[in-house]
């Protein structure tokens, strides 16, 4: 089968295209012929191995797991013996953490992981990229920030893979919702749903006046003192990239004051308790209450153009590659 193999850390050219034998399931496995896959920041970052004591998971020096990619969907090919979740030609979605990568033609993921049926109402390439954006967001929102009606919101990053998806869910919990993107960006989160939005190159999104009872950053790019100051007593600051600041003030603001510094690191959470959320939102997938924007489609080959746009930090809603 073709995958993309990366031997070392580095830019996007790491990313090499190369012939890899098909796996074969374990008993407890089904085989996945991959229809798409996603391409996210936490790729990039995991490419790059940064921040460095990620590499405690990933690999010292070089990555444990050579095939790239975590979010994918597709046809069921084979299953082990000892499989009952899912028959040969289903389709289904899912992610595969620290294990076999998602950017290539086949992998074998066990069927207790954050793995499921793919609603007829969404397409292969939306469905990829369910796991990484809205589950993420699904769980900052309303496991850590236990979002409430009538709560004021505000996301930085809004027009991104979480921050489109945390708009959405943001106001389906009936929350009023402030997006901060850029300029090209603003009627692109306006559509999904946002009561007001901020152009972070017109205006300081932190220092309008204005508080909230939860900020997101899902970029990780404001600076958590500024961030706190622009929250309502008893305020919530969330943010799913991990830096050694950020966890320095994740312990202190649990000893002094009632604003809060929450992070998690969600891939890495028990496959249960990410296939509950995962069931949690198929239904409003499968309804059309919720949209996973698609912005880029590229080929398995051009994989690498796909981590140059995610690195540019200006991507509309999620980008897939196809096999």
């Amino acid at each position: 089968m073709q995958a993309i193999i990366q031997t070392r850390y580095g830019a996007s050219d790491v990313l090499q295209l190369a012939s890899r034998p098909r796996p074969l399931p374990a008993d407890n496995e089904i085989r996945v012929r991959i229809v798409a896959s996603s391409v996210t920041a936490a790729d990039s970052m995991m490419r790059q191995g940064i921040p460095r004591y990620g590499r405690l998971f990933l690999g010292l020096f070089k990555p444990r797991h050579p095939v790239s990619g975590t979010g994918f969907s597709g046809v069921v090919e084979s299953t082990g013996s000892a499989v009952s979740r899912f028959k040969v030609g289903e389709a289904v979605m899912g992610e595969s953490i620290l294990g076999a990568g998602t950017h290539c033609e086949y992998v074998c993921v066990a069927q207790d992981e954050a793995l499921a049926h793919k609603p007829d109402a969404i397409s292969h390439s939306q469905a990829a990229c369910v796991c990484d954006g809205a589950v993420t967001s699904f769980n900052f929102l309303h496991r850590l920030g236990n979002v409430q009606p009538g709560q004021r919101v505000l996301i930085n990053g809004a027009a991104g893979s979480l921050g489109s998806a945390a708009v959405q869910l943001a106001k389906q919990a009936g929350a009023t919702v402030t997006g901060v993107c850029s300029t090209n960006n603003l009627e692109f989160v306006q559509s999904l749903g946002a009561d007001a939005v901020i152009d972070y190159s017109v205006s300081d999104p932190l220092k309008t006046g204005e508080r909230f009872d939860l900020i997101f950053d899902t970029v990780g790019k404001f600076d958590v003192s500024p961030a706190l100051s622009a929250l309502n007593d008893n305020g919530r600051f969330l943010s799913p990239v991990l830096s050694l600041s950020l966890l320095a003030r994740v312990l202190f603001s649990r000893l002094i004051g009632n604003r809060r510094v929450l992070f998690s690191a969600t891939g890495l959470l028990p496959a249960t308790e990410r296939l509950t959320m995962l069931n949690t939102l198929l239904p409003l997938l499968a309804q059309g209450q919720m949209h996973i924007h698609i912005a880029r489609e590229y080929a398995l080959s051009d994989i690498a153009l796909a981590h140059d746009y995610v690195d540019t930090g200006h991507k509309r809603g999620n980008i897939v590659v196809n096999p």
